[in-house]
């Protein structure tokens, strides 16, 4: 079953389980659709996965940096070496944040709010994994 968004009960979890004063590393996996999945209703020009996942990008992006994080690395990703068969990723993504309250405070903001529309139409499944530095 794909995951895309967190549910408020994961994001309450999150915020209780994550070290609060530490900086924080989220480790984004992400699979793109080959066209973005936008509700049938919207006023989005059709694109593919990866362009809509751009298209949230430009304000993510923004906000991550607006909140003290940075973008550690962004890669493609090729094959899974040990994984479960038929599992692949197309990108990886790890930012840096400052906090947990950081992150949670970009989560929170309308502007990057509205830019997740971009975000569930571009995958097709995702997972966000909370880490801190060893």
């Amino acid at each position: 079953m794909p995951s895309i968004n967190p549910s408020r009960a994961d994001l309450a979890e999150f915020a209780r389980r994550m070290p609060s004063a530490t900086p924080i590393l989220m480790l984004n996996l992400l699979r793109f659709n080959s066209q973005a999945k936008y509700p049938a209703d919207s006023s989005h020009v059709p694109c593919s996965g990866r362009e809509a996942y751009a298209r949230y990008s430009r304000t993510a992006l923004a906000k991550v940096r607006g909140v003290g994080g940075e973008v550690q690395l962004l890669a493609n990703a090729h094959m899974a070496l040990i994984a479960p068969a038929g599992e692949h990723w197309d990108q990886l993504v790890l930012v840096r944040y400052p906090s947990t309250a950081a992150f949670v405070s970009m989560l929170a903001d309308p502007e990057y709010q509205a830019a997740t529309v971009h975000r569930s139409a571009a995958l097709a499944d995702s997972r966000l994994i909370g880490t801190t530095p060893a």
